[in-house]
């Protein structure tokens, strides 16, 4: 992490929302592990005393609320015995913005709390049935309330699955991760929610202020081809590379 440079931008900061991936209450390699969450505030606590940090979510699930799943996966305990605020995005006082470059959301409803931080995402390796791969930029779809996003869908952002490469991409040029942390260490080979995981499991943890590097990277883990995912060809160039050097360390 310190060959990142994450704590020396971290000095200039007041405030860390962290962001998991908690789409469903089921465990890991399926959601962020509580575990890799809690070194990380940890390291947080310990290196950046002088920032506030949160955990943000706003859950997909149709039969459960954010507090629930934050409840389940150990989030709860995590926030108590740190002594760290947990927020459930789907519920956050939004604001409207416009950007008319946008194709698919040419205007958008994002809650205010994103905009006055560190945004540092922590998703999981996983594919994805329709847009390939989930990872940091499609973890951003958790930042969607549910009351513009659903419109009747059985998930609670239902209304992204139309169009929804378009639609990852017009979101992040609203609001892309600051900072990302991918857990590679297992992954999930063919599917989000269900299915394998990876076999071999990945065994890997990345870290990049860019997160096309990022994605294009977890691509390559899965054994996929970034080009031949939508979202992040249209990302390369914009808002960030694909074409990434990895740092081992």
């Amino acid at each position: 992490m310190k060959k990142s440079g994450l704590v020396d931008t971290l000095r200039n900061s007041q405030r860390i929302l962290i962001k998991p991936n908690l789409v469903e209450p089921k465990k890991s390699p399926i959601t962020t592990p509580v575990s890799l969450v809690t070194a990380l505030v940890d390291m947080l606590q310990e290196t950046a005393p002088h920032c506030t940090i949160q955990i943000g979510e706003g859950c997909g699930s149709a039969q459960h609320d954010t507090w629930y799943i934050f409840e389940e996966l150990g989030y709860t305990k995590l926030a108590t015995e740190k002594k760290i605020e947990l927020i459930d995005l789907n519920e956050e006082e939004c604001m409207v913005l416009e950007n008319r470059s946008c194709l698919r959301l040419p205007q958008i409803h994002l809650p205010k709390v994103l905009f006055d931080c560190f945004l540092l995402s922590v998703p999981v390796l996983k594919a994805h049935s329709l847009a390939g791969v989930t990872l940091t930029m499609k973890n951003m779809m958790g930042i969607l309330p549910p009351a513009h996003y659903q419109q009747g869908g059985h998930w609670k952002k239902a209304s992204l699955h139309n169009g929804i490469h378009a639609a990852i991409f017009d979101l992040n040029n609203y609001r892309t991760p600051d900072f990302t942390i991918l857990d590679a260490t297992i992954g999930m080979a063919q599917a989000h929610l269900w299915g394998p995981p990876c076999s071999p499991p990945v065994k890997k943890l990345a870290a990049s202020f860019d997160p096309v590097a990022i994605d294009a990277w977890g691509c390559a883990q899965l054994g996929r081809i970034w080009r031949d995912i939508e979202y992040i060809r249209l990302a390369d160039g914009v808002l960030g590379s694909a074409e990434y050097n990895e740092i081992r360390g």
